[in-house]
């Protein structure tokens, strides 16, 4: 029973230093891993399971281990409600990347982001000038969300051709 104790108190020790090290040496945009983040992730996790299990290979340790992980995951999430400010110093707070057509520099490298992935996320939203993006956010779950008042035009443009077809969709 005291190895498996061990094996959980190691287990979320772990937790708690990955989080911080994502947080203090950057996040990226998460929501779409490229393969260096994919490989990354992989090698952590392989470098961190003897850190967490030691010589314990069994069904028994690696359960224990993951219940722990579940468990501080859980754990953790349930302070970030009760108390926001854990969410803010451990999510961040949202960048603005573009205002009014023009790129925020500071914001980019705060987010560590390049113009490339910045441009690429805009024309994901179906932009293509960057003079058309009225905001765009770099949000703490690793999205960028654009903002557009011609994306608005076209989009009700588009619900006005429905309405004609005899659908209404107001």
């Amino acid at each position: 029973m005291e190895g498996f104790v061990i094996i959980a108190l190691k287990s979320i020790a772990v937790y708690v230093f990955i989080v911080a090290a994502i947080r203090l040496f950057g996040k990226k945009e998460f929501a779409q891993l490229s393969v260096v983040d994919l490989v990354f992730i992989l090698l952590i996790s392989n470098s961190v399971q003897n850190a967490m299990v030691g010589a314990d290979s069994s069904l028994s340790g690696g359960l224990i281990a993951s219940f722990a992980l579940f468990s501080a995951n859980y754990l953790f999430k349930k302070l970030e409600i009760r108390f926001p400010t854990i969410s803010k110093v451990v999510e961040g707070d949202p960048v603005v990347l573009v205002y009014q057509g023009k790129v925020i520099s500071d914001g980019l490298r705060k987010s560590t982001l390049t113009q490339e992935q910045l441009y690429a996320a805009i024309r994901e939203h179906g932009i293509m000038e960057l003079e058309e993006v009225d905001l765009a956010v770099f949000e703490v779950d690793g999205n960028i969300s654009v903002m557009s008042e011609n994306y608005q035009k076209i989009s009700k443009r588009k619900r006005k051709g429905h309405k004609l077809l005899g659908g209404n969709t107001a």
